[in-house]
């Protein structure tokens, strides 16, 4: 296995675990520090689109090293 190819599959994976933490809010996670400054920074809402946001580029970045 090439190491562009691993490097996807762990892209998918991530953009996988960002979706998951969007959609079901662990309280455990959604309560960090970090996250909790990303959402007095840019709200609920605005942390959410960033969450998706950022997955959807790590997924699309995965696929394209998967097929290249």
């Amino acid at each position: 296995m090439q190491g562009l190819a691993l490097l996807g599959i762990v892209l998918v994976l991530y953009a996988a675990a960002v979706f998951y933490i969007t959609v079901k809010k662990p309280k455990a996670i959604w309560e960090m520090k970090k996250i909790k400054m990303f959402i007095n920074v840019m709200g609920e809402k605005g942390t959410v689109i960033f969450f998706y946001a950022w997955g959807g580029l790590a997924l699309i970045l995965g696929i394209w090293l998967l097929m290249k």
